[in-house]
C-alpha cells in the first residue's frame, strides 16, 4: 500500500532505534504482522537483540547528558517541529493505526491528532516548568523547591493506542529535560516505527544527537524484563493489564524505580431517572464499542434506575442494530475487528461464563463470518442484562460487551454498585439532578480517578491528568500537573545573612 511507503514501512524492518539512526536487529526473531481488517500480511519486524539494547541504553544516557541543559522552551521548540511533522503525517498515519490495529479510521486520525495537541500542551508546558516559594522560620532565609529531569524515561504501550500513549508521555517527559525509550506492543509495532520515522526527521534537522528519543520492539520476557530490572532506568511508564502492572510494579520498587501504572478498567455509567437519554444513548454506544471495546475507558457496565430501566433497554438495542461492522478503513463503518483471534476466543468466553452465572444476551454476540469478514476476528457487540457480583463482570473483558445493572432506590445504591469493582478508571453519570451529580462527584461518590457528569467514560481530552485507582495502578499521564512524575523534586533552602540561625529554634553553640 502506498502510504506505508511513505511512512517509510518496508517489507522487512529492523526493531531497534536510537532515533537519528535504526540499529540491525537481524539477529532477533521476526515479527509477521497481519491486519485484523483484512487478515492480509503488511510487514514484518526483526525483534531487538541484547546487543541492541545496550546500545540504546548507552545512547540514551548520553544523550540525557546533553539533553537536561538544554534549556526548557528550547526542548519545547523541539517538540513543537514534532508537532508539525505529525500535522503532515496525520492522514497516513492514521491510516496506519487503523489498518495495523482495526479501530475505525476516525478514531485512527483521533490517535494522531491526540499526539499533535500533546505537542501542542507539551511546548505551553515547557515555559511552565514552576516551583514554590515558602516562608523560612529564619531570618535572612529564603526557602523554595524546583523540578530537575529525572534521566532516562521507558514507555511501554499497549496494542489498542499504539501511537497515543506514548506522546503522553514522550513529550511531555521530553521538555522535562529526560530522554525516552519506548516499547511497543508486539502486536502493533509498524505503527511505532512509522512514528519514529517521522520524529526521526526532526532530530536530524536540529541536528540533534542520537538517544533523545528512542525505540525498541522485543519480547516482554527478556527486552521487557531488561528494562524493568535496570538501574539506568529512572522512570517506567506502562499500559497494560493489571497482572503486568502487579509484576512490573514489584520488579521496579525492589530497586527502587519510579512507575506510572495505567492498568485495567471496568467501567460503569449510572443512569438516573431524569437522565437525558438524547445523549445519553450515543455516549454509551460510543463508549462501549468504539475500538471494539477495547479501550481501557470503554464502557462495560451501565448501572440503570429501574423507573427507566426498560426505556433505556429499548434505546440501546434500537442503536445497536443500527451499527455497521465492517474494514474500519471504511469510514461509513462504526466498528471494526478486535485485535487478534485470541481477544475472539476471550469475548466468546466472557459471553459462556455469563450464561451460566444466569445472565442473558439481548443483541450480538457473534463471530461474524462470509464477506468482508475473512480475518476472523469481526464480532457483533453484545449487550447482556447481568449482576455487578457475577464474576464475569467483576472481570475486565477486553471486547465489546455492555452489561446492564438495574438499581432501586437513591444515587448511594447506584454509587455503591458502581463502586463494587477492583479497577477504578472512568466513570460517569447521566443525570440532571443536582443532588445527584454532586453526590456522584463528593468523597463518597465514583472512587475512579476520572469522573464525567452526562459525557461518557471513553474519549478523554489531553488536557486533564489521565489514570486511575485501586487495580487501575494510581499513575497520571498527559495533562494538568502530570509533568511532576517525571522530575525530581528538589527543596532548597538559602541563608543570605551572617548568622546561623537553626530550625525550631534549636540553639548549638560551638566555643
Amino acid at each position: 500500500m502506498e502510504f506505508l511507503k511513505k511512512l517509510g514501512i518496508k517489507k522487512e524492518n529492523f526493531g531497534a532505534s536510537t532515533g537519528t539512526q535504526w540499529i540491525d536487529s537481524k539477529t532477533g526473531e521476526k515479527l509477521k504482522i497481519y491486519s485484523p481488517a483484512t487478515g492480509e500480511f503488511i510487514a514484518s519486524v526483526y525483534q531487538a537483540s541484547e546487543k541492541n539494547y545496550d546500545k540504546i541504553i548507552l545512547k540514551a544516557h548520553e544523550a540525557f547528558l546533553y539533553w537536561r541543559n538544554v534549556p526548557a522552551p528550547k526542548r519545547g521548540d523541539i517538540v513543537r517541529q514534532i508537532g508539525i511533522r505529525l500535522r503532515e503525517y496525520k492522514l497516513l498515519l492514521g491510516k496506519l493505526v487503523s489498518f495495523e490495529m482495526g479501530k475505525s479510521l476516525q478514531e485512527g486520525l483521533g490517535e494522531v491528532q491526540e499526539m499533535i495537541d500533546i505537542c501542542d500542551f507539551a511546548v505551553g508546558q515547557s515555559r511552565q516548568l514552576y516551583g514554590y516559594t515558602m516562608a523560612s522560620e529564619r531570618a535572612n532565609h529564603r526557602m523554595y523547591d524546583q523540578y530537575h529531569p529525572l534521566g532516562i524515561v521507558t514507555t511501554i504501550s499497549a496494542f489498542n493506542f499504539p501511537v497515543a500513549v506514548f506522546s503522553w508521555n514522550a513529550m511531555i517527559a521530553a521538555v522535562c529535560g529526560n530522554v525516552n525509550i519506548w516499547k511497543p506492543s508486539s502486536k502493533v509495532p509498524l505503527s511505532a516505527i512509522a512514528t519514529q520515522n517521522i520524529i526521526s526527521k526532526v532530530l536530524k534537522e536540529n541536528k540533534l544527537p542520537e538517544g533523545i528519543f528512542s525505540l525498541i520492539i522485543g519480547k516482554g520476557a527478556t527486552i521487557g524484563e531488561k528494562l524493568l530490572e535496570d538501574k539506568r532506568i529512572n522512570l517506567i511508564s506502562i499500559t497494560g493489564s493489571t497482572k503486568v502492572g502487579r509484576h512490573a510494579a514489584e520488579v521496579i520498587s525492589k530497586r527502587f524505580g519510579k512507575s506510572i501504572l495505567e492498568l485495567g478498567g471496568n467501567n460503569g455509567i449510572i443512569i438516573t431517572p431524569d437522565a437525558d437519554l438524547q445523549i445519553a444513548i450515543p455516549s454509551i454506544v460510543f463508549g462501549a464499542v468504539g475500538t471494539c471495546g477495547q479501550r481501557c475507558t470503554s464502557t462495560r457496565r451501565l448501572i440503570i434506575h429501574e423507573k427507566i430501566y426498560e426505556k433505556v433497554r429499548y434505546s440501546l438495542l434500537k442503536a445497536y442494530k443500527s451499527l455497521r461492522i465492517g474494514n474500519p478503513l471504511d469510514e461509513k463503518n462504526h466498528v471494526g475487528p478486535l485485535i487478534d483471534l485470541d481477544a475472539v476466543r476471550t469475548f466468546e468466553d466472557a459471553l459462556i461464563q455469563l450464561k451460566k452465572e444466569g445472565g442473558k444476551i439481548l443483541f450480538g454476540g457473534k463471530v461474524l463470518k462470509g464477506k468482508g469478514y475473512e480475518s476472523g476476528c469481526y464480532v457483533s457487540p453484545a449487550v447482556v442484562e447481568a449482576k455487578n457480583e457475577y464474576s464475569i463482570v467483576q472481570k475486565e473483558t477486553f471486547a465489546p460487551i455492555l452489561y446492564l445493572i438495574k438499581y432501586s432506590g437513591d444515587i448511594a445504591n447506584a454509587i455503591k454498585i458502581h463502586n463494587g469493582v477492583v479497577q477504578g478508571l472512568s466513570s460517569s453519570i447521566f443525570s440532571n439532578n443536582l443532588r445527584d451529580v454532586e453526590a456522584f462527584l463528593s468523597a463518597e461518590g465514583s472512587d475512579c480517578g476520572i469522573a464525567n457528569v452526562n459525557v461518557g467514560t471513553s474519549g478523554a481530552e489531553i488536557g486533564g491528568a489521565f489514570g486511575g485507582e485501586k487495580e487501575t495502578g494510581g499513575g497520571r499521564e498527559s495533562g494538568s500537573d502530570a509533568w511532576k512524575a517525571y522530575m525530581r523534586r528538589q527543596t532548597n533552602t538559602i541563608n543570605y545573612g551572617y548568622t546561623l540561625p537553626l530550625a525550631q529554634g534549636i540553639k548549638f553553640e560551638i566555643k
